[in-house]
């Protein structure tokens, strides 16, 4: 049998240096990027420092601390310097300025409360000016109707004031509306249409003498339903809007005179009707 000739060896390098050469190459890179990484352009470094105090008013003197190498290369030992860094960046100069800041953000604050005050007083002066003549014109519109005996009216910066005598509009501890009143209520609802656009608000008060009835146990629900009954009857006999209107009853805990006389109990047992500004 003819012996087989040896084949020749393939052509090119061998396979382990491509092996090796790629790992070389793989080392090159990774050296350059240490190097790159631990090389700092000092310039950039404080330009970035000075964009960063100048937006957050802050590390005042930070570029002359990193140019001086305080806080760079020097290791725990920056630690015994921590007094010379505070200094060097601006922490005494930012005290001072710090200080300036707040009595200037308190002058700000008081002149703030200053003009606020002066405001609302403007709108007090305006409201009470409002008001007045709007208590003017209800006061002559039930003098005319001969109600100034059973309606009182006054007024504040903030509403115009209708009161009304309990014992005009409710028999002793009853809630319904006294036939004789129905005409007088006609005209407040008439004088609460030209009104319509601000909120009214309709309060039942009692005198303190306690009661308890089959119907009501205590003055609250005594004062709560008579508030509620005028509050349906203006209802039904107005173009009231219920949205703008509410109702509660203040039982004793609100007199306008003595409870220890029969005048002043007399006083307290009413209606309340509070017209606010719009």
């Amino acid at each position: 049998m003819a012996k087989r000739k040896p084949e020749d060896p393939p052509a090119g390098l061998a396979p382990w240096m491509a092996t090796f050469s790629d790992l070389m190459n793989l080392l090159l890179c990774f050296f350059v990027l240490l190097f790159s990484m631990s090389s700092i352009s000092e310039e950039k470094f404080q330009e970035f420092v000075a964009s960063m105090s100048s937006a957050f008013s802050v590390l005042d003197g930070g570029a002359a601390a990193i140019g001086d190498g305080i806080l760079i290369s020097n290791g725990v030992s920056q630690l015994n310097e921590l007094d010379e860094y505070i200094n060097s960046t601006g922490k005494n100069a930012d005290s001072d300025t710090t200080s300036d800041q707040f009595e200037q953000y308190e002058a700000n604050g008081d002149a703030r409360e200053e003009l606020y005050q002066r405001a609302q007083e403007v709108i007090e002066d305006q409201g009470l000016k409002e008001n007045e003549e709007k208590a003017e014109r209800i006061l002559e519109d039930i003098s005319e109707s001969n109600l100034g005996d059973q309606i009182e009216v006054n007024f504040t910066s903030e509403y115009v004031l209708l009161s009304l005598k309990g014992a005009f509009l409710f028999d002793s501890g009853k809630a319904a509306i006294r036939e004789e009143a129905t005409g007088a209520l006609d005209h407040v609802g008439a004088i609460l249409e030209r009104y319509a656009g601000s909120i009214i608000e309709i309060e039942g008060h009692t005198d303190n003498v306690p009661m308890h009835s089959a119907q009501y146990a205590n003055n609250n629900e005594l004062s709560s339903a008579r508030a509620l009954s005028v509050f349906d009857y203006l209802l039904e006999h107005s173009s009231l809007n219920p949205a703008m209107i509410k109702h509660s009853g203040r039982g004793e805990y609100v007199p306008v005179a003595d409870n220890g006389t029969d005048a002043g109990r007399a006083k307290n047992r009413r209606v309340e009707i509070r017209i606010y500004n719009m």
